[in-house]
């Protein structure tokens, strides 16, 4: 990866709240701890539905494996640290908002049910467009602004032309070194 996408990530990563450069080990332990509050969440929650009967159990369920899902995937786009892991994470809990509609449409019948299904549909369809559309936005972004630093280094590199021997190669050195090449 170039490095002014590099930082463009990194950019794009603490934004969503992404620890962009967090320690390999420290990011394994946050991960593991996520992953296991997110198990541990979905015992306790789970016992809770069993009080109750026929749809709003299984809503209930389906709720709690969603909030699962969240923290699952966040946890896992954290600690993947990378924009396709965002993008992911952001289409499991689409996915897992989808099923608690689908799961609340049960209930209904004749075309209220249908009517519901297809809102439900329809917003996962939204959902998943807008985590694509994001990530291209993204790396749109990062190209941009990549295109714009290589122009800016040619147009330092130019103006050395102005100087000759030394100062020229001390000029040529400090624009090099500015960025990064």
């Amino acid at each position: 990866m170039k490095p002014f996408a590099a930082l463009m990530m990194t950019a794009f990563c603490i934004s969503h709240g992404i620890a962009a450069h967090a320690a390999p080990d420290n990011a394994r332990l946050v991960y593991n701890t996520a992953a296991e509050k997110a198990a541990n969440d979905f015992k306790l929650t789970r016992p809770r539905c069993d009080v109750l009967t026929g749809n709003p159990k299984d809503v209930c369920i389906a709720e709690a494996r969603a909030a699962r899902i969240y923290l699952e995937a966040n946890a896992k786009a954290q600690y993947k640290n990378s924009l396709a892991a965002t993008t992911e994470a952001r289409k499991a809990i689409a996915e897992a908002d989808y099923d608690v509609e689908k799961t609340r449409c049960a209930s209904l019948t004749g075309n209220p049910k249908e009517v519901c299904l297809e809102e439900s549909k329809a917003n996962l369809v939204a959902a998943l467009a807008d985590a694509k559309a994001d990530r291209k936005i993204s790396e749109a972004r990062a190209d941009a602004e990549e295109d714009k630093r290589s122009a800016d280094y040619k147009v330092a590199l130019e103006k050395c032309d102005a100087f000759a021997g030394a100062p020229q190669k001390a000029c040529v050195a400090d624009v090099k070194t500015q960025f990064g090449k």
